[in-house]
């Protein structure tokens, strides 16, 4: 069946079902590598998310009523679908620019996303507290949040949307999706279609591709009482106004200035190749790459001459046809972004030792040293596979030049003294950081998210679901009425 014959063609997911959207509108679907329009999706506006907020606000009583048994099967019967799945990946590929091994990594992890999902459903959801009252029970007990509206961005679009849609949903929730414009299928229309293989109830997960109206129409509807937005910081922080001055909770997933340290006993062939896997997987598009390599100096020299060989080595090409280590950049913007922010890095005296070409959509892998840490190279989240070392004198100006930054999402530290490269990570100001290992990480159990301007709210991942996606009450209960003096 090609995508144009798909069920999810010039439609929205809404109610159970695929149908067009209020005003009709088109979302074309382009090939990343090629630039071909290989699909439509439907383009809703402001008005097909009041439509399907009505839809949803009885869906989300009847979900909640469910028995936590239901609700988990529904997400294992996902799951199920998911597995079978023969598109999810050809989707990915095209959709983002990715090589075929990120889009199986997405789907394996959107898996076990939706299998701890129906584990976490069965959790307890309150605890006995002590009362100094006689004759009295009190309860903190955990209710759903009620409708919560989800954005989603480009770069991982089924693992980072799933990684909402199924906790919210395990604990009772109903989920209205924005997934980018850029992947309206993987990360939304395509993720519909397995809901309705798995006889999901209608109106609990509805998806609304469509541009900035329909972000907006999600953050300022009175009826949704929480939005989840991953994406960057800029557009973060204006969610965060608007939600703010709503009194509607909010969690924002927002972009990264990560930090690689690499001390002066690492195994540097080691350390190489974690570098270039933290800075160019996925053309260095996800908020958790590595940006800034700090070295310590005793070894920067080893360790330049690796990554740029390393650099050096990997292929270029179109991944839907070609066996290549990168894709293509999301788009133009963010292409002509990438090779600014290095062109002004050179002009303050930054020397490119390998790439720093765009061939077509391509931006070759590239290695930058005497970069100036006041550049902007070096201060701001790059999206672009480039690597930016500079090298300090020991680990207290490692630290330092680490924590120069507004961000705080995720560092590394590699060193061959586990205890001592343990010992720096846990100076760095970074809501994840990892041990002789990439930046790149992530795993359903583990909470998930930033601090500084790389976050705000809860955390997504295991345990933090329950607090993320639920609101507290207290509960009294008295064996006899209270007696008060008037």
């Amino acid at each position: 069946m090609s995508q144009q014959d798909q069920p999810w063609s010039r439609a929205i997911y809404t109610a159970g079902t695929f149908q067009p959207p209020a005003g009709g509108g088109v979302l074309p679907v382009r090939d990343k590598s090629t630039g071909e329009v290989f699909a439509e999706a439907g383009r809703a506006d402001a008005s097909d998310v009041d439509a399907a907020v009505t839809r949803a606000v009885p869906a989300q009583r009847d979900w909640a009523a469910l028995g936590y048994a239901e609700r988990a099967a529904v997400l294992r019967r996902v799951a199920a679908a998911l597995e079978r799945d023969g598109a999810m990946r050809e989707l990915i590929v095209r959709e983002t620019g990715s090589i075929p091994g990120k889009a199986d990594y997405e789907i394996g992890a959107a898996i076990s996303e939706l299998t701890e999902a129906a584990a976490l459903a069965s959790r307890p959801s309150g605890e006995v507290l002590q009362t100094g009252h006689a004759g009295r029970t009190s309860i903190s007990e955990r209710l759903p949040v009620g409708l919560v509206g989800v954005i989603t961005p480009w770069n991982f679009p089924l693992v980072l949307g799933m990684r909402v849609i199924a906790p919210a949903l395990a604990l009772g929730n109903v989920v209205l999706l924005k997934p980018s414009p850029e992947t309206p299928l993987s990360g939304g229309l395509a993720i519909a279609r397995l809901f309705v293989e798995a006889g999901a109830p209608a109106g609990i997960f509805q998806v609304l591709p469509g541009g900035e109206d329909v972000g907006r129409r999600l953050v300022e509807h009175p009826d949704i009482q929480m939005v989840h937005f991953t994406g960057s910081t800029a557009v973060g922080r204006q969610i965060a106004q608007t939600a703010g001055g709503l009194l509607k909770k909010v969690s924002l997933e927002l972009g990264g200035n990560n930090a690689l340290v690499v001390l002066d006993d690492a195994d540097i062939e080691q350390a190489t190749m974690i570098g270039a896997w933290s800075s160019f997987h996925y053309q260095g598009q996800t908020c958790i790459s590595a940006g800034r390599h700090i070295v310590d100096r005793a070894v920067v020299d080893e360790y330049t001459a690796g990554i740029v060989a390393r650099a050096a080595a990997i292929t270029l090409g179109d991944p839907a046809t070609e066996p290549v280590g990168l894709g293509p950049v999301i788009n133009d913007a963010q292409l002509a972004r990438g090779k600014r922010l290095l062109d002004d890095a050179v002009a303050g005296g930054a020397r490119v030792l390998t790439g720093g070409t765009v061939e077509g959509p391509f931006f070759r892998p590239t290695v930058v040293v005497d970069v100036d840490p006041a550049s902007a190279l070096w201060t701001e989240e790059i999206f672009a596979p480039i690597v930016a070392i500079v090298a300090v004198d020991g680990t207290e100006e490692a630290v330092a030049l680490a924590n120069d930054t507004r961000y705080g999402l995720v560092s590394s530290v590699l060193g061959a003294d586990v205890h001592r490269a343990t010992t720096v990570a846990r100076r760095l100001n970074s809501a994840m950081v990892h041990v002789n290992d990439a930046t790149p990480q992530d795993e359903a159990l583990a909470p998930f998210g930033g601090v500084g301007q790389s976050g705000l709210g809860g955390r997504s991942g295991g345990d933090a679901n329950l607090e993320e996606f639920t609101e507290r009450r207290w509960l009294t209960v008295s064996s006899v009425p209270a007696h008060y003096p008037y």
